[in-house]
């Protein structure tokens, strides 16, 4: 298994990231948020899982070990696989995904593209004893007079599917929230919020 990527990063597109590590490129399928996190040039470190298929090797990267596991975790849930696993942790974070499981909480699951009533039920009934206790931890991102979340979040909603017109209407609905964090602003949870107001529209 391979648990970590870390090299120079050659490219990004709005799912993916070629990370160079030793003359050679690999392809690492990540969230938006993990991919708005680095830049073409630059160094990076992300957390891998390797998706084994009889016709395919896919490596998926992370921001951080409990994305990750959290990523394996869910995985194990019948009928949940790597890409609805991905979506999962794009739209919910690892925190969320426990206080939606442990307290049977569907709407929160079934706001996840991919997953339905049944989804959320079996996920609830399957992990309810291995998620864990739910910590809150905010990861947050310094803000400018640019407002560079705005593309952020837009980027990504784009890559999840959503056309321009919703993601822009989603990123004006999300706009107040940013306000309220004053120097800091949490583009995860801006996504996030941005995903829940898509979902419920």
């Amino acid at each position: 298994m391979i648990a970590f990527v870390s090299g120079r990063v050659a490219a990004t597109n709005l799912t993916s990231v070629v990370i160079e590590v030793g003359g050679v490129g690999m392809l690492v399928h990540a969230t938006p948020t993990t991919i708005a996190g680095v830049r073409r040039g630059e160094q990076a470190t992300l957390t891998t899982s390797m998706v084994v298929r009889e016709d395919s090797l896919t490596l998926y990267g992370f921001a951080d070990d409990e994305e990750r596991d959290m990523f394996e975790l869910v995985q194990t849930a019948n009928g949940i696989g790597p890409k609805v696993a991905q979506a999962m942790i794009a739209v919910l974070s690892p925190d969320d995904i426990r206080t939606a499981v442990a307290s049977d909480d569907h709407k929160t699951l079934t706001s996840v593209p991919g997953i339905g009533a049944k989804g959320a039920q079996r996920i609830v009934l399957e992990l309810k004893d291995r998620v864990g206790p739910a910590a809150s931890v905010a990861a947050t991102m310094p803000a400018s007079g640019h407002s560079p979340w705005r593309d952020q979040v837009h980027e990504a909603l784009i890559g999840l599917g959503w056309s321009a017109r919703e993601a822009d209407k989603a990123v004006v609905a999300v706009a107040p929230i940013a306000d309220e964090q004053g120097d800091t602003v949490d583009v995860p949870a801006l996504l996030r919020g941005a995903l829940r107001t898509l979902s419920k529209a």
